[in-house]
């Protein structure tokens, strides 16, 4: 109650862009894998409190980075591939095949602690 007695403006002029969003510089089958990322998958991903990311697609493979739950989840291996890239290989023929993205910053820590 505090945030709407303050009177400041509930949505700002700056939204941040999501990940998938669709850009200029998207080709026409990486606008294909985001559009089916955030109208099929993402929801059931989210339902499990996880989320999935678009981190790039080259040479047939779709980059994707699993996160919240599924970062710990012991089936995240077969959820990212008997789901996300047998749908995604369905309905885009030019998949060849899905794979986990990890940001290094949680190694780097880990070095810098050591």
């Amino acid at each position: 109650m505090d945030f709407y007695a303050s009177g400041l403006p509930i949505i700002t002029e700056e939204a941040p862009r999501s990940e998938t969003a669709p850009s200029e510089d998207d080709d026409e089958v990486v606008l294909m894998i985001k559009e089916l990322l955030d109208t099929r998958i993402r929801p059931t991903v989210q339902e499990d409190g996880g989320d999935v990311i678009f981190k790039g697609f080259e040479d047939g493979i779709v980059q994707l980075k699993l996160q919240g739950s599924c970062t710990s989840c012991p089936s995240s291996i077969i959820t990212l591939k008997n789901g996300i890239q047998n749908m995604l290989q369905f309905y885009i023929p030019e998949v060849e095949s899905v794979e986990q993205v990890v940001d290094n910053d949680k190694e780097e820590k880990e070095a810098n602690s050591a």
